[in-house]
């Protein structure tokens, strides 16, 4: 059998030769799988070595891209969610450029069954880019986050903003209008703060169906509480409604706020993000992750490889 390889390689099959004649000589037999030479001279357990290395590149490069794109999804900020995004796409990136190299070097050494695992991970990696960018794309607008700090900050503060101009309204009405303006004011209080108590679940929400119930029920409260306010301002004497105009500017201020915390729950990106992040993406990881395990034990176990 004649080994085509360049010079340097060829000295090494001679002196591996030699020693083999001389101190075992049925070991050369042994001994030519570890210099036989595939394309370009370079020797199979060079090859192989080299696809170990990769594959172990692989597994670590995919853990952190799917790490990365996880933590995107959880992060609290627009800042973060954009910065684990870029880290992820660069990973996967690796991923790819590495699994480019590391097929040719598998099939080079005629491993059928870690060719096939490599074309498994391969698919199962494309799907799960593909809805990584899905899930990125969503993860750094964090409009839920975003409903939620407004409703937690700025509404808070507007429907405060709306019971002190009821306290007013209140205060300065005596004699018998007074109870019937405390219970009105009353009304419109507790209509408001429903109103804020609705916006949690909305946000937490992921059916549509379910925030368009809760949508209505807010829509009612609104109008309710215009409502009140009105008779408020009608109960009594001229120059009651010019006392009622704070409160009822502090309530529009306090539905502009809550409009915006609507809108943004309604985009529901963090919910989405976080339900295909622990939906199919945790399925196909899954087989990435079971391929990528079977392919670096096939190959470690690999000592003699094939030859053509």
């Amino acid at each position: 059998m004649i080994l085509r390889c360049d010079p340097k390689t060829r000295w090494r099959a001679q002196l591996c030769a030699v020693v083999a004649c001389v101190v075992r000589p049925f070991s050369f037999a042994m001994l030519l799988p570890l210099v036989g030479c595939g394309e370009g001279g370079t020797p199979a357990l060079t090859r192989l070595m080299e696809a170990r290395r990769l594959s172990e590149e692989l597994g670590a490069d995919f853990a952190k891209s799917s790490d990365a794109a996880n933590r995107a999804v959880m992060a609290d900020s627009d800042q973060a969610s954009a910065a684990f995004a870029a880290e992820a796409e660069q990973a996967s990136a690796r991923v790819s450029r590495t699994l480019s190299t590391l097929e040719p070097l598998v099939a080079s050494l005629q491993f059928a069954e870690e060719g096939r695992l490599l074309k498994t991970f391969r698919a199962a990696h494309d799907r799960v880019w593909t809805l990584d960018r899905e899930i990125l794309a969503l993860a750094v607008e964090n409009t839920n986050l975003k409903a939620q700090r407004l409703s937690f900050g700025p509404a808070y503060e507007a429907a405060n903003t709306v019971g002190a101009a009821l306290d007013a309204i209140v205060a300065s009405i005596v004699g018998v209008d007074a109870a019937r303006a405390r219970s009105l004011a009353s009304t419109v209080l507790l209509k408001v703060r429903e109103l804020e108590v609705l916006e949690g679940p909305h946000i937490a929400e992921a059916d549509d169906a379910a925030m368009t119930k809760l949508e209505r029920r807010m829509t009612t409260l609104q109008s309710e509480a215009r409502q009140v306010l009105d008779e408020l301002a009608n109960m009594s004497a001229a120059g009651r409604a010019a006392d009622v105009e704070p409160a009822r500017t502090a309530l529009v201020g306090f539905l502009n706020v809550h409009d915006e915390i609507l809108k943004l729950s309604r985009r529901n990106s963090d919910v989405r993000s976080l339900a295909l992040s622990l939906g199919e993406k945790r399925t196909l990881t899954a087989v990435c992750e079971e391929n990528l395990d079977e392919l670096r034990q096939r190959l470690m176990e690999r000592t003699f490889p094939a030859r053509r």
